[in-house]
């Protein structure tokens, strides 16, 4: 066989190769190591965006500073309605705000509150919002090469996450951002505190409008320490499984150690593998909706609170 024929032999079976790892090796796209892949490229931050999920591009400044074109991008949504129309994915802007009540609470190119749900994971990013629950809260979306202009938000606190529907969802310290149906104004808040899981979202991803946890600060970029968290035996808070809760300063032990899956916690706190906090540690900030995200999983046996 000739030199010339085995280059050729070689060079189609890298080709073949490619296009098994563009379909996920099964010919429909759907391999789980694809699916892997995908989620993991598009959590990138702004930072690292370039050349990323659809390669992206984060500006600083507003929409107007930027010239975008009228009724287009954040213009061309309709108060209340999922972005549908390509021209309203063109771009979106990230804007540390204020409305109603919320100071600070990023709002968007044209106004309106941005939230996050308590039953998403930011670590890694996930939205467990879809069907019926994400025409409630349309998702912030942004189409592959569009635009999110950064006003105020921190480039390296912004990112995308692909939904189940293959959008890709804007992220702020890791968590997917929404609108909500009933906000039909700029400044509306109608959302905030909805089922006791929406809030509006802050500059570094956290809750709006409180005053301890879900990444909340005491004003000077310090987090603030958790006098109390809520045990979960299920990920992601289900209210349908076991909860246990714990308050005080100092170590506590479990009451029924090994079985936490997620946990909400108002502010950081420590938590630890073994009683009288020993063993493996983890210092959190705020909720983690699944533990095993963080190697946790049915292994907290004391927290420490201070």
């Amino acid at each position: 066989m000739t030199h010339k024929r085995m280059g050729m032999i070689a060079a189609a079976t890298a080709a073949g190769a490619l296009v098994l790892t563009a379909c996920g090796g099964n010919g429909a796209g759907t391999g789980k190591g694809a699916d892997a892949a995908a989620k993991t490229a598009a959590t990138a931050p702004a930072a690292a965006a370039k050349g990323g999920p659809g390669d992206l591009n984060f500006l600083s400044g507003t929409a107007k500073d930027h010239n975008a074109p009228a009724k287009t991008g954040d213009w061309a949504n309709r108060p209340g309605q999922p972005a549908v129309r390509p021209v309203a994915k063109k771009w979106v802007q990230l804007s540390a705000s204020a409305a109603g009540d919320l100071d600070p609470v990023v709002v968007n190119g044209a106004g309106f509150t941005l939230y996050r749900f308590d039953k998403d994971t930011a670590h890694p990013s996930a939205s467990h919002c879809n069907g019926d629950c994400a025409v409630t809260w349309p998702p912030v979306v942004v189409a592959p090469g569009g635009k999110i202009f950064v006003d105020g938000v921190g480039k390296s606190d912004v990112g995308v996450v692909r939904r189940d529907d293959g959008a890709l969802q804007v992220t702020i310290g890791g968590w997917p951002v929404y609108r909500f149906s009933k906000d039909l104004k700029p400044g509306d808040t109608k959302g905030q505190g909805v089922g006791g899981t929406w809030f509006g979202v802050t500059p570094d991803g956290g809750k709006a409008g409180q005053s301890t946890g879900g990444g909340s600060s005491d004003g000077g970029g310090k987090r603030k320490a958790a006098t109390s968290a809520v045990l979960f035996d299920d990920a992601r808070f289900a209210e349908s499984g076991a909860s246990q809760g714990l308050a005080g300063r100092g170590c506590r032990n479990v009451a029924r150690d090994d079985v936490a899956s997620s946990i909400q916690a108002a502010g950081s706190l420590k938590i630890w593998s073994g009683p009288n906090c020993t063993g493996r540690s983890k210092v959190i900030d705020g909720d983690v909706a699944d533990l095993s995200a963080i190697g946790f999983d049915n292994d907290v046996s004391s927290v420490f609170f201070g």
